[in-house]
């Protein structure tokens, strides 16, 4: 890309976002815009879910129609050129049926976050279907970024150490055939820092060629003391890594350069009401 996307507007990449509503800001698609543009991004999107929150608890959800959502996509596809797409809360399998039709219309990598359910609050962001959902977007999805908790919903596996999360990342990986980068905040293997763990899928065999074996990258990190408690670091380094990518950075200096800005977010947070800290 040629000119500086801080400083020239015109030299923006489109990064759309699919995500739920947070009122409070914290995270979701309030939180997913200010992340895309602070980083150069210009951010386009549609909201798939509301929530009822505030900085102490979620207490509910309704998802938007997934018609409405489909049609707000296609056209908004058959006409902008987006360089990345970040995936948030899904609302229902059915919504995520309508995405992975529209994404049907752009070749861009897509950057999903599994939300499974709020770290604030007793209630779902997902329905009985996931199943469903996983089959709708996987095939467009160029890294999933599972926490522990998701990565462990996803594969049926205890995740409470870095070396089960290299194995479950690397399982959850050959199974969907993407990259998954799994986010080591709630690991507890150290109290001095937090590795996040990069799988990219082995590469097939081809004519005259073996396939490739998985790669596996530790990105490493300092902790910073209650960052777990902060709101919003899974929205951020989602969107953080998508607009990495938008701009034509490589994958795995993609997830380094988000997993950096998350880390200063999460050493001064912003404390927007009397609840939990919020990154953005």
């Amino acid at each position: 890309m040629t000119g500086d996307p801080l400083r020239d507007p015109a030299a923006r990449v489109d990064v759309l976002i699919c995500a739920g509503l947070d009122p409070s800001g914290g995270a979701g698609l309030i939180a997913d815009v200010r992340v895309v543009s602070e980083l150069g991004g210009r951010p386009v999107g549609v909201v798939t879910a509301l929530t009822v929150q505030n900085t102490t608890a979620v207490i509910d959800t309704e998802a938007m129609g997934a018609a409405a959502v489909r049609e707000q996509l296609e056209f908004l596809l058959s006409d902008v050129e987006v360089r990345a797409v970040k995936i948030g809360m899904i609302g229902s399998s059915e919504i995520a049926r309508s995405i992975g039709a529209a994404l049907a219309l752009t070749n861009a990598p897509v950057v999903w976050d599994p939300v499974i359910q709020p770290s604030r609050g007793d209630v779902s962001f997902i329905d009985s279907l996931f199943s469903d959902a996983i089959a709708a977007l996987i095939p467009h999805v160029t890294v999933l970024t599972p926490n522990a908790h998701e990565l462990a919903f996803l594969t049926g596996a205890p995740i409470t150490s870095l070396a089960e999360a290299i194995s479950a990342g690397e399982a959850l990986a050959r199974r969907l055939a993407t990259a998954v980068l799994v986010k080591g905040g709630h690991l507890g293997d150290s109290e001095a820092e937090v590795v996040d763990v990069l799988c990219r899928p082995a590469g097939p065999a081809g004519p005259g060629r073996p396939a490739s074996p998985a790669r596996i990258e530790l990105l490493r990190g300092p902790r910073v003391r209650g960052g777990e408690h902060v709101h919003g670091t899974g929205c951020a380094l989602s969107s953080a890594l998508a607009t990495h990518l938008a701009r034509g950075t490589e994958l795995g200096l993609a997830c380094r350069a988000a997993k950096d800005y998350v880390a200063a977010r999460i050493a001064a947070p912003v404390r927007p009401g009397r609840g939990a800290a919020a990154v953005v």
